[in-house]
């Protein structure tokens, strides 16, 4: 009799080099993936710091150029500026290299703020803003005008026509002050702006 045979099957597995093949491609793989995701996280990050630093450096401005375009002339024998007839004033400790009309920090009659005496000043790091100066009490309130998670690198005032004249000396040029900011985040990422302005006094000043 013949008996039938039943067919024998092979058992066969992964070879150990395949098993490190699939596990390199694998790895490879995974790697890229991990740092498409990284990338992109990072790049979020920057994003949002840099938009930060823009609505802070922003907010800065308007706050500042607002104060100064409607700043009010000294007509009080120096009771703010040193002298009346002044529009704006960089005190002697703000200016730079000995120059009365660049500096780091401003003087001024603020008309908003019931024509309250005023500064503006780098310090630290930081845009400040000291009201109610020559008040007693207290002697000034001093506020900050950026956020401490912002770093501010530089901030200078250009002044031209700050001051009226007299009738021997007159002044012919309308009160301008040229801003100078450059504000950078805090973190990491180290996103930056740099900004100029320029800000006129609303009232005309010019003689004619």
């Amino acid at each position: 009799m013949i008996k039938n045979k039943k067919p024998k099957f092979k058992k066969e597995g992964f070879t150990l080099i395949e098993m490190l093949v699939a596990m390199a491609i694998f790895s490879i793989v995974m790697g890229i993936i991990t740092g498409i995701f990284i990338t992109g996280i990072r790049q979020q990050k920057m994003a949002l710091d840099s938009q930060i630093v823009l609505d802070q450096t922003s907010y800065a401005l308007e706050y500042m150029s607002r104060a100064l375009r409607f700043a009010s002339k000294e007509k009080s024998g120096g009771a703010c500026l040193s002298q009346d007839g002044l529009n704006f004033e960089i005190p002697l400790g703000y200016q730079i290299g000995g120059n009365e009309d660049l500096g780091t920090g401003l003087r001024f009659i603020n008309h908003l703020q019931d024509d309250d005496c005023q500064e503006f000043f780098l310090d630290n790091n930081q845009i400040k803003y000291t009201r109610e100066i020559g008040k007693t009490p207290p002697e000034g309130k001093t506020l900050l005008l950026t956020s401490n998670k912002l770093e501010v690198a530089s901030l200078k005032f250009d002044l031209a026509g700050k001051w009226e004249g007299d009738d021997d000396n007159p002044d012919d040029l309308q009160p301008k002050i040229t801003i100078f900011l450059e504000i950078k985040s805090a973190g990491a990422s180290g996103q930056s702006q740099k900004i100029q302005t320029s800000i006129s006094q609303r009232n005309l000043d010019v003689q004619y």
